[in-house]
């Protein structure tokens, strides 16, 4: 039997854009939701949603900090998220393999509820309206 051992923590979440920051909205019993600005929800009985809120204030999470524009585009939010956190979960725990065997012992776990959404509709929409060549390779 292996054992595993959690080192380092990451979070990306409605409530702050690192564990730190989520921590300490918890402990101010704040709520990470909000009303929907996501997507035009004026025709939904429900406008809220629990966002990452992004942006320059404190707290938010600045995609670009950690992945260039060119990346972003290739993958869906909850992907961007789990790399994030996992920079974050990294760097927690003071890890910094320099050798090929250290870095292939490196191990992060990544929750999502559910991913991937938009992608799929986007998706969707282009093999409809324009046929498999416009479906994204990524």
């Amino acid at each position: 039997m292996r054992r595993v051992v959690v080192t380092g923590l990451g979070m990306v979440s409605p409530l702050g854009a690192t564990v730190k920051d989520t921590w300490q909205a918890l402990l101010k019993g704040k709520s990470g939701i909000g009303v929907n600005t996501l997507f035009d929800v004026s025709d939904y009985p429900c406008k809220i949603a629990g966002l990452v809120k992004t942006g320059a204030q404190e707290g938010d999470l600045c995609l670009h900090d950690f992945i260039d524009n060119k990346e972003q585009r290739k993958m869906d939010r909850f992907i961007q998220y789990g790399i994030i956190a996992a920079d974050e979960a990294i760097k927690d725990a003071g890890w910094h393999p320099k050798d090929e065997e250290s870095q292939n012992r490196t191990g992060v776990m990544i929750g999502a509820g559910i991913g991937g959404l938009p992608r799929i509709q986007e998706t969707v929409l282009a093999l409809k309206e324009g046929g498999v060549r416009k479906v994204s390779p990524f």
